[in-house]
């Protein structure tokens, strides 16, 4: 394997950060591969919001639930869902923006969003740094869009956390492959083997890396969605100009 697929293979997500500064051309090129990424019909509905300030870094972190992580560390990027940017370019000739009325517009912009979010991940891994995302800033989005001073027609969808490491995170164990890589057609018989051998493996390595309050992979999850975790994000993105119902 070459270095980058390496790289992508030992992905973990890192909680402990020295407060050191990242240097700016550094956070640039790392910012710049999130810009790089590709869009649906090049409409470059992303956006992203660096946020550095102490004090406002300690009050997303307030907002994501109390995750001191995005306190300490020095970067966090809000990766934001922006067709208030592509409504200007249809108002300039003439036209009236309707896709963001629609379910597929949100997935459209979600996925991009996705793509940026990946991409800011890699790119500061291969410079040295730890990363870990944040979904958790969907949790009070009214509360990112106050503070962010974000338009109409924009969504903070998830954010990442970026600085140099102190204490390093692992490797958490994943689903058996055969879950995930589906050849030809998605192969239905082997999840139910493949959900019963993980919750094995999760088992295991939450007994080696000392959580006692690690649960087994399907607890997790089910605890996890049987109620909408973060249920403000529908009434907020309609409030912000998002629609559902086309």
């Amino acid at each position: 394997m070459n270095q980058t697929l390496e790289l992508m293979h030992r992905h973990h997500s890192v909680r402990s950060y020295l407060e050191a500064p990242i240097p700016t051309e550094t956070l640039d090129a790392i910012l710049d591969a999130a810009w790089k990424g590709p869009t649906s019909i090049n409409g470059q509905q992303v956006s992203l919001v660096v946020v550095q300030d102490p004090a406002r870094r300690a009050r997303i972190a307030e907002i994501a639930g109390g995750q001191p992580w995005i306190a300490r560390a020095p970067v966090f990027v809000t990766v934001v869902m922006d067709f208030h940017k592509t409504t200007l370019a249809a108002r300039k000739t003439g036209e009236s923006q309707v896709i963001h009325e629609s379910v597929e517009g949100f997935a459209v912009a979600a996925v991009d969003a996705g793509i940026a979010l990946g991409n800011l991940m890699t790119a500061a891994r291969s410079a040295g740094f730890g990363v870990v995302p944040i979904g958790g800033i969907r949790r009070d989005p009214q509360a990112m869009i106050d503070l962010l001073g974000l338009p109409p027609l924009t969504f903070p969808v998830a954010g990442v956390v970026i600085g140099r490491i102190d204490e390093d995170g692992t490797i958490k164990p994943r689903l058996p492959r055969q879950s995930f890589v589906h050849h030809e057609h998605y192969d239905n018989a082997a999840l139910a083997a493949a959900i019963d051998d993980y919750d094995g493996t999760l088992a295991r390595y939450w007994a080696d890396i000392g959580r006692s309050d690690g649960l087994p992979w399907s607890q997790n999850t089910a605890q996890a969605y049987r109620s909408v975790y973060f249920p403000n994000v529908a009434p907020v993105a309609r409030k912000q100009g998002f629609g559902f119902d086309q």
